[in-house]
């Protein structure tokens, strides 16, 4: 139920995506493309310009340059958590949807930073490297258990309530501060402000988005109110801890240790080198942005976003769009054809339409329509013999940006 042969849409995999999600396109009938490492924003304008359906990760950005030229693209999937890495904005006013995986790698990141609380704690990095290098320095001086200490997380999400239930079967104290009100897990409870947080945290955990809000969320100033000899994990966004703060905190011995995944520049390929100030420092976990680097969420990443974007193309619905009006569509009725409109959100345009319709003699099996404040998206099953034609006639009103119909 596509408007155009399969056979021809171009699909674009960035970014060493999961090879299920390489086999959902291919088995679909699609001319799939998969690409190893990110590409740098001049060569994603070149490659781009006769991809419809692009997939990419957290390492390549989709700039208003690259969708500019970006004339058949038709929906981006990140195959990632966040969608930072996309002109959004942008994208909804040249009609991309773009789809997202929110939920797949939870369980991943949270494993690993209970991990890294326990090896900080006991100091087993700088351990495991001594031994390594023939140093025998058996000690336990400042190292602790985890049982009895307080986590503090910032950011009570999918991935800091999974965190929040770990910590807690360790026998942690757990306290999380969140700009939104949510519902506790456990026996974990809400502090009224990211100061008290620092204040009283033992361990503190970031599981925020990357905004201008939470851009160095953790500065200098911050140094002065943490507690004495606590530790620092980011395993979020590379722009949440300002890395000077943190190497200062460290050097001063006012932060005992630290877990950093993510970094406010990465490496774009595992051939590139790796720079920071953070290299060297005792009882510092440095990881190469592995936090939903497990089998298990890669493979269900790639299936997740290959899904949506699989649909949104068959069928039309776009169901968790992270920037589009969402509508969801089942089946299509024999008989009928779908029309999929995007067009600018004015006044009258369905009146228009209904209009087309009417003069045309046309039956409206069902009309979906659902609006954010830049665009609407319209979807409609109308009866065959007026397919091409009203396709043709919505196409040329004036507000409509894209109308591709399904037989």
């Amino acid at each position: 139920m596509v408007s155009y042969p399969k056979g021809k849409i171009k699909v674009l995999l960035l970014e060493n995506i999961h090879k299920d999600a390489y086999e959902l396109f291919h088995r679909d009938g699609f001319d799939v493309t998969l690409v190893k490492d990110a590409m740098e924003e001049a060569e994603l304008i070149e490659r781009i310009a006769d991809v419809h359906v692009l997939g990419i990760r957290s390492k390549t950005n989709v700039t208003t340059k690259a969708l500019e030229n970006a004339k058949k693209l038709m929906t981006i999937g990140c195959f990632c958590i966040g969608t930072n890495q996309v002109e959004l904005e942008e994208a909804e006013k040249r009609a991309v949807p773009v789809f997202n995986a929110p939920y797949s790698n939870t369980r991943s990141v949270a494993e690993l930073v209970i991990a890294e609380i326990i090896m900080l704690a006991r100091k087993a990095s700088d351990q495991s490297r001594d031994v390594h290098l023939g140093k025998w320095n058996k000690i336990a001086k400042g190292c602790f258990e985890v049982r009895g200490k307080t986590l503090g997380i910032i950011g009570y999400g999918h991935i800091g309530s999974q965190v929040s239930v770990l910590a807690e079967s360790m026998g942690m104290k757990v306290v999380f501060y969140d700009i939104i009100s949510k519902l506790p897990l456990g026996n974990a409870s809400s502090v009224h402000s990211y100061e008290e947080l620092l204040k009283q945290s033992d361990f503190i955990t970031f599981h925020v988005p990357e905004t201008d809000e939470t851009k160095n969320l953790f500065r200098k100033e911050h140094l002065n109110i943490v507690k004495p000899g606590a530790y620092l994990l980011n395993l979020s966004r590379g722009k949440v801890l300002e890395i000077d703060a943190l190497v200062e905190g460290l050097k001063s011995g006012k932060l005992a240790g630290a877990g950093v995944d993510v970094f406010p520049e990465e490496p774009k390929s595992n051939d590139d080198p790796f720079v920071s100030p953070l290299q060297g420092l005792p009882n510092v976990i440095l990881t190469p942005h592995i936090g939903g680097s497990t089998e298990e969420a890669q493979k269900n990443i790639g299936t997740e976003v290959a899904e949506k974007l699989l649909k949104y193309v068959n069928n039309g619905s776009t169901t968790f769009s992270v920037n589009f009006p969402n509508i969801e569509l089942g089946s299509l009725k024999s008989g009928y054809h779908r029309i999929l409109n995007i067009h600018q959100n004015q006044p009258g345009f369905l009146r228009d339409i209904n209009s087309i319709i009417s003069d045309l003699g046309g039956n409206i099996l069902t009309q979906n329509l659902s609006t954010s404040s830049n665009i609407g998206y319209l979807s409609m099953e109308i009866d065959k013999n007026l397919g091409d034609e009203l396709k043709d006639k919505i196409k040329a009103h004036k507000h409509s940006i894209r109308t591709r119909i399904l037989y």
